[in-house]
């Protein structure tokens, strides 16, 4: 059952999303690198850079084994540990640390490293925002929340074990690297992960209702949240390779345009789509106020700033692939958020014409 406000942020997203996504079909016309695809616009990405070829399998084996559950432990915590493990997501982000540490030369054991350690640290966090005191939400991968099927204590004990783990994956992944690239690589952690960063993004995600509902308070959560996360994923194994520190700053503005706009993809799932089609609770941003650019800005100006947020990455990943073209297979990333884009309003669209009839 829809409730009233996201029934009319469907009906009123429908009626405004057709004339946004041919204007930007319009302005992609003029842009030579782009090729139409009713009704997204897609970058030419060889196939063998798609992300999907990557053993996807092994790293679910992976994401289960780097963390040993040893015999002797008490049986609730054993089992919220093992509920975590055994339910480790799509697992794009180690895909795109592995391709990215193979472009940039790092051995595959220290990337395999690093790639499950930054799902370890994602996973917690979707844990621990997860709880009732946070986003108190009940579905996560298409599985009960943690808390919900073992208790509170049971998810914070198995996001604990999960951040432990993770920092002796990435010290691991350090093992010889040169002297001036450790430091660099734990500041950067740190820096992402800390008061800086994840922490004070989620701080500040649960007093948004005491602060301005605009486009420039919602995103500034998001680089503490959402962006902090992805630039992990991006520019970490470039650091960790020793990349120029020309390249790490273009990772950088590409992680921040697709960071922002993976959240404003999920901020549109959150009130267009169901549990059943994300595989997680919905509609929580409405009913605890916590920030969602759809309801900022309105869906159809969210759209507008992803599609603007996507143009600003291509055109700074265009740059990058003049010296580092090892990196091509990004673009698959980048058209994976305009598929999310297109299934967000599409079903959301078919809802609408459902609950009108």
């Amino acid at each position: 059952m829809l409730s009233p406000v996201a029934l009319e942020l469907r009906l009123k997203g429908c009626v405004l999303l057709v004339g946004i996504s041919l204007t930007s079909q319009q302005d992609s016309l003029r842009e030579r690198p782009f090729e139409i695809h009713h009704p997204i616009m897609r970058l030419n990405v060889p196939a063998e850079f798609g992300l999907d070829e990557l053993n996807t399998t092994q790293l679910a084996e992976d994401f289960r084994a780097l963390l040993p559950v040893p015999a002797g432990l008490d049986p609730h915590f054993e089992a919220a540990l093992c509920h975590v493990l055994e339910n480790p997501g799509s697992l794009v982000r180690p895909r795109m640390v592995l391709q990215l540490a193979a472009a940039y030369g790092l051995e595959p054991a220290r990337a395999n490293r690093l790639a499950i350690a930054l799902e370890y640290f994602h996973t917690a966090s979707l844990i621990f925002d997860d709880l009732p005191c946070m986003d108190d939400a009940t579905h996560r991968r298409s599985a009960p929340c943690v808390h919900v099927a073992f208790s509170e204590p049971g998810a914070i004990l198995s996001a604990l074990a999960l951040i432990n783990r993770a920092y002796a994956l990435i010290w691991q992944a350090l093992a010889g690297s040169p002297p001036a690239t450790q430091p660099q690589v734990m500041e950067y952690l740190e820096k992402r992960l800390g008061v800086e960063g994840l922490l004070n993004g989620q701080s500040l995600d649960l007093h948004y209702a005491t602060l301005p509902h605009t486009r420039e308070t919602t995103e500034r959560i998001a680089h503490g949240k959402t962006v902090s996360l992805i630039r992990l994923t991006l520019v970490l194994p470039a650091l960790l390779a020793g990349a120029p520190e020309r390249e790490v700053r273009q990772l950088e503005r590409i992680a921040a345009c697709w960071g922002l706009g993976y959240q404003i993809v999920d901020d549109l799932k959150d009130v267009l789509q169901s549990v059943a089609e994300t595989g997680k609770s919905v509609a929580r941003d409405i009913l605890l106020d916590r920030p969602n650019m759809a309801t900022a800005i309105g869906i159809p100006n969210a759209v507008e700033r992803l599609n603007r947020l996507i143009r600003l990455g291509d055109h700074t990943l265009k740059r990058l692939l003049r010296t580092r073209p090892g990196i091509e297979f990004l673009g698959k990333l980048r058209s994976d958020l305009q598929d999310e884009l297109s299934r967000v309003t599409e079903s959301a669209c078919e809802m609408t014409l459902k609950a009108e009839s």
